[in-house]
């Protein structure tokens, strides 16, 4: 018998296979078996074949969180077809070009985004699928049998990124690459040979970790949490709640059993920590053993909260991209001071502007090599500029700054593309956020460079106070003060109820440039 190629459906066909009943997903509500994720996204993907749907064509997922995204996920692999991921935040604008670059000819769209879907589609949208009672109709009616023949590695998988900065890109891999450079983290990066041993991996676990994916699936870092877990045949939580709430997340880690809960950056971390802080005997987490962040940074400030409201936890920071998977990890106990200093393998680099390595303590382009991306969809221009040859070897420089330091790890600086540079100073917004995060009066910030007619740009800062506080702007710039050079403390603080954050916690750097530019306008402050 050939050997089956490193798809992601065939995964989870496999794993079927070896262990069907063994939990892959549970929510609040259920578990669903291996066998059973299998059963469903077959089915579906036998619909979507008689619909028409050809190798290669894009189908949009468009709806928060539930069992159906995962049944879509596998099942246009299944189809080889590619999952499309849809912000189910974004409005009628942003979706028609998100549905048009895209190329979507089918949607899988939960029932309140119908209209706005069949909107954006216009009419490269052949078929709109409808979450509802059609829909288990259609997989009722579909066979089980897997008779759909020809997938390679070489299968496409497409993640849109969240467009903080820009308008979403979408970035191409390959399923072989990216499941060995994103989805390979939770069996420590050890060497694929084939999907049969995977499976035989799987079936030696006795005690399988389940991770959970708090975080909407239309994420790349969702995604690629419940790719990590079935990879390697673990259990993964989703959560499916309509709004985050970190109660009920806590309900789910409970519930679950969850050994290891993922968190997209200080807007979920800090909510969670507190919740746990204010009432430490409501849940039972006697099975969490670790809390891990990606996608957006922990600050040092709601490091220590989550110390403190989880002691004896690790928390694992991993650095990765949506053009680079997996890069980097540190693991401490929340208590270490200073930068986090990720641990990378040989094929991460810090370059120069001309593509040089850079010196150690030298600030430069973070790059990966190796298993990388075919390019963004449609964007020569694009692909060509972030995915460049040097020294005959392909690399990912996707605009992260970073420093090499004297042990070999890396810190990360932030994205190049929000760096303020106020009178030739270079200023990274991530390190006075976290700065600011860390005074006990504030509960969120933002910062932005604004124009400024001496020095080109003035670092400007959006906070959101605790209820109750009196902290005023010169109280935090003072702070600021305390511990980074004076230049990068903000010229203007302005206090809001919110500040701008994209579904999956990023700060919206856009809207945060948009308003504090308003803002400092009407005060009249330069």
């Amino acid at each position: 018998m050939s050997q089956r190629p490193l798809n992601l459906a065939d995964v989870i066909e496999a794993m079927a296979d070896a262990i069907p009943d063994r939990a892959a997903i549970r929510t609040i509500d259920r578990h669903y078996s291996y066998a059973e994720i299998d059963e469903r996204s077959t089915r579906l993907a036998n619909h979507l074949v008689s619909l028409g749907i050809k190798p290669g064509e894009h189908i949009a997922v468009h709806s928060a969180n539930r069992i159906e995204w995962v049944d879509a996920f596998y099942g246009a692999f299944k189809a080889r077809a590619v999952p499309i991921n849809i912000n189910f935040k974004y409005r009628a604008e942003e979706l028609a070009y998100l549905y048009d670059n895209a190329d979507c000819v089918a949607a899988i769209v939960a029932p309140e985004f119908a209209e706005l879907a069949r909107n954006a589609g216009g009419g490269k949208l052949r078929h709109l699928i409808v979450l509802d009672e059609d829909y288990d109709a259609a997989l009722a009616a579909s066979s089980p049998e897997r008779t759909i023949e020809g997938r390679t590695g070489d299968d496409r998988y497409v993640i849109y990124t969240g467009g903080t900065t820009g308008q979403p890109k979408g970035v191409v891999w390959r399923n072989e690459d990216l499941i060995k450079a994103a989805l390979n983290a939770a069996r420590y990066g050890a060497p694929i040979e084939s999907v049969e041993q995977l499976a035989t991996e799987a079936v030696a676990v006795e005690n399988p970790m389940v991770l959970l994916a708090c975080g909407p699936m239309m994420h790349g870092g969702s995604q690629w949490i419940m790719g990590n877990g079935h990879v390697a045949g673990q259990t993964v939580a989703l959560y499916t709640e309509a709004n985050f709430a970190p109660e009920t997340v806590l309900d789910l880690v409970q519930k679950a059993s969850v050994v290891s809960l993922t968190f997209l950056g200080d807007a979920m971390g800090r909510p969670v920590a507190e919740a746990i802080l204010a009432e430490p005997d409501r849940w039972d987490l006697s099975t969490l053993m670790a809390v891990s962040n990606g996608a957006a940074p922990l600050s040092s400030g709601v490091r220590e909260e989550i110390a403190r409201a989880l002691p004896g936890r690790f928390i694992l920071d991993t650095y990765g991209a949506s053009e680079t998977g997996a890069g980097g990890t540190n693991l401490d106990d929340g208590t270490a001071t200073g930068p986090i200093k990720f641990g990378v393998g040989p094929d991460i680099e810090v370059f120069t502007p001309d593509l040089k390595p850079a010196a150690i303590g030298e600030e430069g382009m973070l790059g990966r090599s190796g298993t990388v991306p075919l390019g963004y969809y449609k964007d020569e221009k694009k692909s060509a500029a972030t995915f460049q040859v040097i020294d005959g070897k392909r690399w990912s420089i996707p605009g992260d700054f970073a420093r090499r330091e004297e042990d070999g790890t890396i810190v990360l600086l932030g994205r190049g593309s929000v760096c303020i540079n106020s009178g030739g100073e270079k200023i990274h917004p991530e390190e006075v956020e976290a700065v600011l995060m860390r005074h006990p009066a504030v509960f969120d910030a933002a910062v932005v460079g604004t124009a400024h007619e001496r020095w080109g740009q003035q670092v400007t800062a959006l906070v959101h106070r605790r209820e109750g506080s009196d902290v005023t702007e010169a109280d935090l710039i003072a702070h600021t003060k305390e511990l980074l050079a004076s230049y990068k403390a903000p010229k203007s603080i302005f206090f809001v109820g919110e500040v701008p954050r994209t579904p999956v916690s990023k700060v919206d750097y856009r809207k945060v440039a948009e308003a504090a530019t308003q803002l400092v306008e009407t005060s009249g402050t330069d």
